[in-house]
């Protein structure tokens, strides 16, 4: 597992597909606040109220200059599944080989029911418009955790 990303520090360059097969790059977001916000896998319960609730949130967010980008290992065509299914308005890349998972700290070890596992650890970060990690949350729960970010953030 990689070191987990701090406040001031760079976040980590990437581009990836999107649920179209488009490819999304961090530097598409210069100049504007981005949450970056690491999810396990599409189509399962607390991935989903995770997803609607950033999707919920949008209008708000964008209204406050801040964009949205949920990222998985799970492929394009199920990330297309999961914004039909869902009616998701959030940008969902897809990270196959985990390399923007490890660089951002978010794939590792993790316990599940009580056992150590590998695997994608829940994470959230906000991108400041220079480039740098504003905020970096790890092991986040899915219900309500858009609500407090919004709060702690002022958002």
């Amino acid at each position: 597992m990689s070191a987990r990303l701090q406040p001031g520090d760079t976040a980590p360059a990437f581009t990836l597909s999107d649920d179209t097969g488009a490819e999304v790059s961090l530097s598409d977001f210069a100049g504007r606040r981005v949450i970056v916000y690491f999810y396990p896998a599409a189509l399962t319960p607390g991935c989903t109220t995770q997803a609607c609730d950033f999707s919920d949130s949008l209008d708000s967010l964008a209204a406050q200059g801040v964009d949205v980008v949920g990222i998985s290992p799970d492929p394009p065509a199920k990330l297309a599944k999961f914004r039909a299914k869902e009616g998701l308005t959030i940008s969902l890349l897809s990270d196959p080989d985990r390399a923007t998972l490890t660089a951002y700290g978010a794939f590792g070890e993790k316990k599940l029911y009580g056992k150590t596992v590998v695997g994608v650890i829940r994470s959230t970060f906000v991108v400041a418009e220079d480039g740098t990690i504003a905020d970096a949350r790890y092991n986040v729960k899915a219900t309500g955790h858009v609500a407090k970010l919004r709060q702690d953030l002022g958002l």
